[in-house]
């Protein structure tokens, strides 16, 4: 959970949907106050003007609208309140953004003084947090993790034919780009081996589901507490997110303290916010060591029994043998 709780500074997230704001959509806004909860503003728009904004942010903070700076993106640039009349959609405001308001006391105050008042029982709530959702570890995790997100929260393992389906025509559409040096394997024999429900995906594929879906997929990885970004250079504007603890892929989401507000699985691709609360949600992960260290971890092949150190001798007895259903021992 990332806030600024010092004094005159108030951090505030937007909830994200799908389109920008080519027409009036709601905006979730959470302000966290000094004790820690927040405080949601409601009946806020892509048509809200800016003095409705600042006037309601003055009534959760005190901080007069004269003395507001709101200040959004990475790093935080100043938004221009000079026109009161200026409606969001006219904001560099993109929903999912994380709204910075500071107070600017060398500026002379333009309305009576406010009281912070905070907010009554039913709107006071805790802060939107970034969560891990589990999916079946059945060799497929990665196709429904990047189902899951890019589908908007929709748990569908019976997803994972068809996305291996649809990874092996593409692959099979460019052999040129997808030769042996990039697949390590024939173009043939990699679709061949790709379709079949008991291999794993890796980065070739989140590669190749990045330009399909056209977004940004980001992996943290609890034991490096890294994050690879796949489409990174693309220009793409969304982005979704997975955590990998070095055999299984999960999806991440942000969940709403309104049991009414679905979960958020797609982020814009300047929402740098989510990024480091993915980092901190991969630290934590690792200081309980909840990954597995591939290099290292003990696999038993369920076809013959024998005994395997590390994904190095299971890739190599897969060469060997055709076996290719291991077991974490």
């Amino acid at each position: 959970m990332i806030s600024d709780l010092t004094k005159g500074k108030v951090t505030f997230q937007c909830a994200r949907f799908r389109n920008s704001f080519p027409r009036p959509l709601p905006l979730s806004i959470y302000a966290a106050d000094a004790e820690g909860t927040s405080l949601a503003l409601q009946g806020l728009s892509s048509r809200t003007r800016v003095r409705e904004l600042q006037g309601q942010i003055a009534a959760i903070t005190g901080i007069d609208p004269g003395c507001q700076r709101i200040l959004v993106g990475y790093p935080p640039e100043c938004l221009d309140l000079s026109n009161g009349d200026t409606i969001l959609a006219d904001l560099p405001i993109q929903s999912g953004d994380m709204l910075i308001v500071e107070e600017d006391q060398t500026r002379p105050k333009t309305s009576p003084a406010f009281t912070k008042y905070g907010a009554p029982s039913y709107v006071r709530e805790t802060l939107p947090v970034l969560t891990r959702t589990a999916v079946p570890a059945d060799n497929s995790c990665l196709f429904t993790s990047v189902y899951y997100v890019v589908e908007g929260g929709v748990l569908n393992p019976a997803c994972a034919p068809e996305m291996r389906r649809l990874i092996a025509e593409i692959v099979a559409s460019d052999p040129e780009f997808y030769s042996e040096a990039i697949l390590g394997k024939t173009n043939e024999e990699y679709c061949d081996w790709i379709k079949r429900d008991d291999t794993w995906g890796g980065a070739i594929e989140i590669s190749i589901l990045s330009k399909f879906y056209q977004c940004e997929i980001c992996v943290v990885d609890t034991q490096t507490v890294r994050i690879d970004r796949f489409g990174e250079d693309a220009g793409y504007t969304k982005r979704v997110l997975l955590i990998y603890d070095g055999i299984h892929y999960d999806p991440l989401q942000r969940n709403f303290p309104d049991p009414h507000t679905p979960p958020l699985t797609i982020f814009s691709s300047n929402d740098d916010i989510v990024l480091v609360q993915a980092l901190e949600l991969a630290d934590e992960a690792r200081r309980k060591r909840q990954f597995t260290d591939v290099n290292r971890f003990t696999l038993r092949c369920m076809v013959c029994q024998k005994g395997l150190t590390g994904q190095a001798e299971a890739r190599d007895h897969a060469k060997e043998t055709g076996h290719t259903n291991f077991g974490e021992v």
